[in-house]
Order: C-alpha cells, then structure tokens, then sequence
C-alpha cells in the first residue's frame, strides 16, 4: 500500500515574503522571459531555487547558489519550519473555459518511494527520456523538495476528506497567481484528519499524474543516500506530492498536440496520411477547428494552405495501442519521411507556429478524459508519452520538504 506521510514543511513568512511575490509555476514550464520576470518580483521568488543561476561574485555555480539562498532565507526567518508534521490541503480556483467556476482539491504530503517497484507508485504515461543531471545536482545541494510531483489517487473520498479536515476555517495562505488562479493553503496538524487522509491514500496505488522524472530523481537520490550512510533509512525515502482524487470533479485535463517539422518539401502530407485518415476539409478558422475535431470525433490538422480534420479509418483505430489521438497519431507519423516532432500545449501556439514558419504541420488532438486516464491506470498501463496535460499547474514555494536526513 502507498505511504502518505506528513511533514514539518518550510514556508514563507507572509510578512517578509507576500506569497503572491514569491510562488511559481513548475521549472519545466518556464521559459527565460518569464524566469526573469519572476526572478525580478522578488529577491525571495523561488524561482531563484528552482532554476537557479550562478553567483559569480562568490564562485558559485547554479546548484551552490540555491543552496546558500535556501540555508539564507532559513536563517534570516524569510522561510520558517512548521512546529510539527502536518498534511498541507491545497486547493487551486480558476475559471473553466467556459467562465465556469472549477477547483482541484487535493493533499500535499511525504509519499513513501516505492524503490521496489512494488505497485504502490504507478506512472500514467510513458516517459520520454530527459537528462536526470539537472535535477539531481539541485536536491543534492538544496536536500529539499522544492516543488510537489502531483499523484493521483484511485479512491473515491479524498477530495471529502479534505474538504471536512478544512470546513469552517478561512484558507490562512493564499494568493492569485499571473493566469489568475487563485491558491490557497490549509496546514492540518489534526490527528483524526491526518488519519482519514493516510488510510484513502493507503487503499489504492497512487499515480503519477505530473512529475515522473522528479519521482525518477528522487528514487536515484535515495539510491545514493543509502549507498553512502550503510543503508540508513531518512527523509530521502519519500517525495513531496500533492496527492488529488481522480476524479472529473477535481481534474481539467487538456490535451497536447504536435509540431512537425523537416518533411520533404515536396510531400503531399495529405496524400501521405490517406491510409490512415480519411481528409476531410476544415473551417477556415482554426479556432473552430476542436469543435469539429469533437464533433466528428478527429485529429485536426492545420497546415499553410488550410486546415482539415483526419478522421480515423478502422485499420488505424485497430493499430493504435490505445483508444487515443495520442496513440493514433504514433501510428499515423510513423508512416512519414524522417522528421522532427516538438510537443506543444495551447491551439493558438500552434496555430502561431504553422504561420510563422516554426513549423510545417501542426496536429490537433482531443483531450484524454477522466475516465480514460482511470482505466489505463486500474489496467496497469501506460499511455503514449505527452498524451495529458493537467491544468491548472500547482505552484512552487506553497511549501518545501527538506530531506537532509
């Protein structure tokens, strides 16, 4: 069974540090501009510990620097450490795209690693292979966690049981980040509460929703932990995770879709995929194209001369691993001259892309449900790298977990 855990968070002092200066979105989704602009709104942002910069004026490379800032801000009292172990419930509100009111509710909390491969940790999709260097250099400096992996858990109840471990009593940290999500944090130190939230984490493997290679990280960190202290057990046995049922309630899933680039010039792309696809015309504008895309139940395609929705012939709904663009699309693309593939979140990123020349071909694909992600994980298997993109994104320096011993 999966070990959920609390821990004695480190957490900004709202004097010194107002959260709505110092929080931001995971490293792996921030540019340059964007780490800079961050990095200017406050010498405190934990952006400056999660990609951090070197120092040269004292000879420290990147990784030493946000060990020195983090061992800083400690001592100066910028970040405190929680009095006792505590669960960190954490709810993100933001606005559908519908102008709905949504929220994501889950736990953030110390899960057990499962070194042994065991069952208890599951991946959702498969990996695309990512220098694990980077990150590893940073928790051996920093021995701390300083951002959650983000679980989810297969037992109906959790979202209930934060709910009730939090009724009645106003967030106590909160804070609106630049896309107007608003965060909110409760630490719950109550033992029946903590109990609850062990027990439904416990039931079911978690799965790892976003983070599979921070997980990876701190498993080889662990590894060398162990190594190196005679195989001692520590803090560097479990990972800071925000832990959140699956459930539609709690999850907006999007999708992400494909740039293509370096196809013959010559190619008729069209042509090519008619095997696979049947070509069927596009509107003109390419915000209509995800309407049509669900309506006729497609991939879409937006190319320079126009836009089309690719519907699925039966030999490749046969072929493909699993009942998703994502799947359907590995078979389609395989079948095409050597070319080159980047990942992108965000139609209208797209959209600018083909048009700029960044890219020959840009693919649509519809979001993974809910329930596709739940029956993949009860199945034991996995789905295509890039098929899931979890919105909105929790954000970094809510809380920190030190794993120094």
């Amino acid at each position: 069974m999966p070990r959920f855990e609390p821990f004695a968070g480190l957490r900004y002092d709202p004097e010194m540090a107002p959260l709505a200066e110092v929080i931001a979105p995971p490293y792996d989704v921030v540019g340059p501009a964007e780490r800079e602009r961050l990095a200017a709104r406050s010498a405190y942002n934990s952006i400056h510990l999660e990609l951090p910069v070197p120092d040269g004026e004292r000879g420290l490379d990147r990784y030493e620097h946000a060990a020195a800032l983090l061992s800083s801000w400690e001592h100066e009292g910028v970040l405190r450490r929680d009095d006792a172990p505590a669960f960190y419930v954490y709810t993100m509100r933001f606005r559908g795209e519908d102008g709905s009111a949504l929220s994501t509710t889950g736990v953030i909390g110390a899960l057990r690693l499962d070194e042994a491969g065991g069952g208890e940790v599951l991946p959702h999709e498969r990996t695309m292979p990512k220098p694990k260097g980077d990150r590893l250099d940073l928790l051996r400096a920093c021995q701390a966690n300083l951002s959650p992996i983000w679980g989810l858990s297969l037992t109906s109840g959790l979202a209930a049981a934060c709910t009730a471990a939090t009724r009645g009593v106003p967030a106590p940290v909160s804070a609106a980040d630049d896309d107007g999500v608003v965060h909110e944090l409760w630490p719950v130190s109550d033992p029946e509460a903590i109990a609850a939230m062990v027990a439904i984490v416990a039931a079911t493997p978690v799965v790892i929703a976003d983070g599979h290679h921070r997980y990876e990280t701190a498993t080889f960190y662990q590894s060398e932990r162990r190594r190196a202290n005679g195989d001692v057990a520590g803090a560097y046995d479990a990972v800071m995770a925000f832990v959140v049922e699956l459930s539609p309630a709690e999850l907006v899933v999007q999708a992400i879709h494909r740039l293509v680039s370096g196809l013959p010039e010559e190619l008729d792309v069209l042509e090519a995929l008619e095997a696979h696809v049947e070509v069927l015309e596009g509107p003109a504008d390419p915000a209509g194209l995800p309407a049509e895309m669900a309506r006729v139940g497609a991939i879409g395609l937006v190319t320079r001369r126009g836009n089309y929705v690719l519907r699925p012939r039966p030999a490749l709904v046969e072929a493909a691993e699993a009942d998703l663009d994502s799947s359907r699309l590995d078979v389609a693309l395989a079948s095409l001259p050597a070319h080159e593939i980047v990942y992108q979140h965000g139609a209208r990123a797209v959209v600018d892309a083909v048009a700029d020349g960044t890219a020959q071909l840009g693919f649509l694909l519809r979001p993974a449900t809910v329930e596709q992600i739940a029956d993949t994980a009860h199945s034991g298997r996995r789905m295509p790298p890039k098929t899931t993109f979890f919105h909105p994104k929790p954000r970094t320096g809510l809380v920190l977990r030190s794993v120094a011993n």
